[in-house]
């Protein structure tokens, strides 16, 4: 890190809002397929009784997210350079926790093709002059050459306002619901704050929870998110000082405002699509996958405000979808490269040698993306499959956690009673919602 960009954050609370970003790059990430598909089929299928998962998963995943973030700012390393640092087996240069990342974000390559299937569906509804095979190309392609061409920022400023549009319209349509036949009480509500989860729901709920809020990925992703804004630069290298101290526990300060900020948004949002989702489709005899799934959900929308909301609900549904995908793109391929250099097949801190590999990552992951979805063509079950590898991805990230937050607390830079307590109850709450799916899924 490079001394002259050191400075102090601001202390006027608008000035404060000019640092904010981290956050708002994964809301756009995050409302799409989770909240799109993969919530309104748990209340499709399960009614309201399973609505306590969604909010669960919202709600207490993000003191994982900001334990990470502080080890961002604290340390200034690439996330899985920390990775090999933590405790534990190792496999030729890298250790369990990078193998294990690396093997399950491959595996979610089904779940990307099955996001990026739904982005080509949606196209292929609004204009049906061509089918879903070539939409689902010229995406592929479109993908590429954004990130090829480092165009990532005016795309993801366009792609979060769209999905704040898409946002607006969504809480809409719940408002709307009250007006028509499908209206739902506040006791309907409280009845999924009871922890119960049915046998036949399972699959879905354990999808549901790894997908939605801060999921494994996004929590991995704020790390390198942070890093681009500037907080860990902003703060410095740790030289023992106070005024280090100081200055980061300040900027530590401004990442919080920016990661809760977030969770109000997509929390607003999850439990707007569920609640949509139990009360228009939940009574359905049957809930298609495929082709038809797209269709099926904008269900919701005709049903709560007319048959001129389909039009609009496909518009924003792309943006959802496809702002999620590039997010994804965009990430991946800077973690991949992280990765690799851990393992010692790239040389480690090499900027060149990294743009070289995300050029090459560009036309690469989105290729696998679209084989695997024109040869399964399930965009529900290949969403909800990525959700569930992100539950066992999020045990890993867990785990990190605790470890990061163990070798930091020493610092003494935001680890404050209630900070302690909201971190284990989030660590014991994952924990015990993975291994209740675990056992009642065998």
């Amino acid at each position: 890190m490079n001394p002259k960009s050191i400075q102090n954050p601001p202390n006027n609370f608008f000035q404060k809002l000019r640092f904010l970003g981290p956050g708002f790059i994964l809301s756009a990430s995050i409302v799409g397929s989770g909240e799109l598909i993969a919530t309104t089929l748990l209340g499709a299928e399960g009614g309201f009784v399973t609505f306590w998962v969604i909010l669960v998963s919202c709600l207490i995943k993000v003191a994982i997210q900001l334990e990470f973030g502080k080890n961002a700012i604290i340390t200034g390393n690439p996330l899985m350079a920390e990775f090999n640092n933590l405790s534990g087996p190792k496999l030729g240069k890298g250790k369990w926790t990078v193998w294990l990342t690396f093997g399950l974000t491959i595996l979610k390559i089904l779940q990307l093709g099955g996001m990026l299937g739904g982005a080509a569906i949606v196209l292929s509804l609004i204009f049906p002059v061509a089918t879903v095979s070539f939409w689902v190309v010229l995406l592929g392609i479109t993908l590429s050459l954004l990130i090829f061409k480092n165009y990532y920022y005016l795309i993801e400023k366009v792609a979060t306002l769209m999905v704040f549009g898409f946002t607006i319209f969504t809480i809409a349509s719940l408002v709307g619901l009250f007006f028509t036949p499908f209206s739902f009480s506040i006791d309907e509500v409280l009845s999924g704050l009871s922890f119960n989860l049915p046998n036949e729901v399972i699959f879905v709920a354990i999808g549901a929870f790894g997908i939605t809020g801060v999921a494994s990925d996004e929590i991995i992703a704020y790390t390198y998110w942070c890093q681009e804004k500037g907080y860990a630069k902003y703060t410095g290298p740790n030289d023992g000082s106070e005024e280090w101290k100081v200055r980061a526990k300040a900027w530590i300060k401004i990442m919080y405002l920016d990661a809760f900020l977030a969770m109000i948004i997509y929390t607003l949002v999850t439990a707007s699509f569920y609640l949509l989702g139990a009360a228009v489709l939940h009574e359905q005899e049957e809930i298609p996958d495929g082709t038809e799934l797209i269709n099926f959900v904008a269900n919701i929308y005709t049903e709560s405000l007319g048959q001129g909301a389909r039009l609009g609900y496909l518009t924003g549904a792309f943006f959802a979808l496809y702002s999620s995908v590039f997010a994804t793109l965009a990430y991946w391929s800077r973690l991949f490269p992280d990765v690799f250099s851990q393992f010692g097949w790239i040389p480690a801190n090499n900027e060149s040698n990294r743009k070289r590999w995300v050029k090459l990552l560009a036309w690469i992951l989105p290729i696998l993306w679209v084989i695997t979805f024109l040869f399964v063509e399930l965009p529900g079950f290949m969403i909800l499959s990525g959700g569930v590898v992100g539950s066992v991805l999020l045990l890993v990230v867990v785990v990190a956690s605790v470890q990061f937050r163990k070798k930091n607390r020493g610092l003494q830079i935001m680890s404050e009673f209630w900070s302690e307590i909201m971190f284990w109850l989030s660590v014991i709450s994952i924990l015990m919602i993975s291994l209740y799916g675990i056992f009642k899924l065998f």
